[in-house]
């Protein structure tokens, strides 16, 4: 499936709270916009830096970890961002690669945190949110046409992961067609999996109820809420709430 071409201009519309300063971390790949209390970028290249590494040193040794679309098992000593792309496959039925940005935005707002306040990481359209403030983030499933949608989130639910999986634009691998799928967890290499699952089903418009009622197969899984767009069609269900933006 050919993807659109999309690029960062999202970032631009975010504008940080009081007490709030925005940074970039790029790191090869890697490219994480990140909200936080102070300017905390060097600490978050060198966590980047070792995630990377630990991925980049697992996949030399086990080559089918970065090539394969269906879970694959890892040792308990293995380290512990492949532990969690892992278990992430395993529960949503798709390859470990499915969750890395995810797990790679959680892990590094986990070392960004650390009682020092409010911090949110985005690392290629997927969020993980520690808040003590009322957050809304902004869903794209037309980059031309901007985000006229977001999702509103209470303090209350974080900390919180919002990924996002697209069959038509990005770079990331997806099987579907789908404009957008989202998904809701407190568990981002979870969410990240479960959008790419969730994505793959989607063919067209008629597909979307199919969306849903897998979505709710992984509720006990750790799935809190989910949004998919294709074409026309559009719905949601569980814990969200969807607010107009722009």
């Amino acid at each position: 499936m050919a993807h659109d071409a999309v690029g960062r201009t999202y970032r631009e519309t975010v504008r940080p709270a009081a007490g709030e300063v925005s940074f970039q971390v790029v790191v090869e790949e890697s490219d994480l916009f990140v909200l936080a209390p102070a300017d905390l970028s060097r600490e978050a290249v060198d966590v980047v830096r070792e995630l990377r590494g630990q991925i980049k040193n697992h996949m030399l040794l086990h080559p089918g970890f970065g090539e394969s679309l269906v879970p694959v098992s890892v040792s308990d000593s293995g380290p512990e961002v492949v532990r969690r792309m892992a278990r992430a496959g395993e529960l949503c039925g798709v390859g470990p690669m499915a969750a890395v940005a995810g797990t790679v935005a959680q892990m590094v707002a986990e070392a960004l945190h650390k009682g020092r306040g409010d911090v949110v990481v985005e690392n290629g359209g997927d969020v993980f949110l520690h808040s003590s403030r009322e957050r809304v983030v902004a869903l794209l499933p037309d980059p031309k046409g901007g985000s006229r949608v977001g999702i509103r989130i209470a303090p209350d639910r974080f900390p919180l992961a919002v990924c996002s999986s697209s069959g038509r634009i990005g770079h990331s691998l997806s099987l579907g067609c789908g404009d957008l799928v989202t998904v809701l967890s407190k568990d981002a290499a979870f969410a990240d999996a479960a959008a790419t699952a969730l994505c793959n089903l989607l063919r067209d418009g008629d597909d979307v109820q199919r969306v849903l009622d897998r979505a709710q197969e992984l509720v006990p899984a750790g799935l809190e809420g989910v949004f998919a767009q294709c074409g026309q069609s559009v719905a949601a269900w569980g814990d969200l709430e969807l607010v107009a933006v722009g």
